[in-house]
């Protein structure tokens, strides 16, 4: 049996259609059919039950397809471990990304780069802007996805990569849900939560009240989760970043644009890394990260 034949079938089950799945596999619809009646005669068995255009899996191809996804990933865990034993000290990469940071471009990048470079290890840490700040100094993180709040440095790359707009969540249950956008001055009797530990709580405080202009009491969490529970029971309202288009469905938090005199209050992300450290995976990584951007 060869592992292409399960790669194809795989690929035949998820897109639902062989024509989907050859498109996906480079191959012709003719082609991936007769892969896929060779697994089966190897087999002695039948996976899919074929009706005209369409097709099932029968039992056995239900099983087939659940182990051969475990086979294959075994496969890929042993590529990974035998590039990196080939290469003797392999190669690890340390990002952080500021908490504050809820997109998934960061997660989407480091996906391709992982399969582009496997015997590349990742090792990934949140953090405050300025606790991100001071491990890019002392050398234990080599690249951070942040937002911008101090003048780039001549000792650093600055990339930027986009651009975000400030909502803020609120529970649905509160009157000022129902409005749109909503301008700073609003919101100065309603207090601001914060996801920040101890160590970063008058940062972000300093920062969101002085830089974004949000006056008012704050309250802090140690995590999103906590954050929303406390949204949801009417305590106060957080800031979030939006990158490209807002998408958000949720019945009990609602999110408004935050404006000043009508304008989006904005944010610029940027990536960051020592150009003493500038190397071709950073670099890559880089390139892949604003893509995704």
């Amino acid at each position: 049996m060869l592992l292409k034949q399960m790669e194809y079938f795989q690929t035949v089950v998820e897109c639902g259609n062989f024509y989907l799945a050859a498109e996906r596999c480079y191959i012709s619809q003719s082609a991936i059919s007769q892969q896929i009646k060779k697994l089966e005669n190897e087999l002695g068995v039948q996976l899919l039950d074929r009706h005209n255009r369409t097709f099932s899996l029968t039992p056995a191809g239900e099983h087939f397809y659940r182990k051969s996804l475990v086979i294959t990933g075994d496969i890929e865990q042993l590529v990974r471990k035998v590039k990196r034993m080939h290469q003797g000290d392999h190669v690890t990469l340390h990002f952080g990304y500021y908490k504050g940071y809820y997109g998934n471009e960061l997660t989407e990048a480091v996906a391709i780069f992982s399969q582009k470079y496997p015997a590349v290890e990742i090792h990934i840490t949140a953090g405050s802007h300025e606790e991100l700040y001071a491990a890019l100094e002392h050398n234990t993180v080599d690249f951070v996805l942040s937002d911008q709040r101090r003048a780039f440095s001549g000792m650093y790359h600055n990339l930027i990569l986009s651009e975000s707009r400030i909502y803020i969540e609120i529970s649905a249950r509160n009157s000022l849900s129902k409005l749109k956008q909503i301008e700073i001055d609003d919101l100065k009797n309603t207090p601001c939560i914060l996801v920040a530990n101890e160590n970063s709580q008058e940062e972000e405080r300093q920062y969101y009240e002085k830089i974004v202009g949000l006056k008012g009491d704050y309250i802090f969490a140690n995590s999103i989760q906590e954050a929303r529970l406390k949204i949801v029971t009417g305590h106060g309202y957080m800031p979030v970043d939006v990158i490209g288009e807002q998408v958000w469905f949720d019945t009990t938090v609602s999110r408004i644009s935050l404006v000043r005199k009508s304008e989006s209050v904005k944010k610029v992300y940027c990536a960051f890394w020592k150009k003493e450290n500038s190397g071709y995976y950073i670099e890559e990584f880089a390139d892949i990260l604003k893509g995704q951007f």
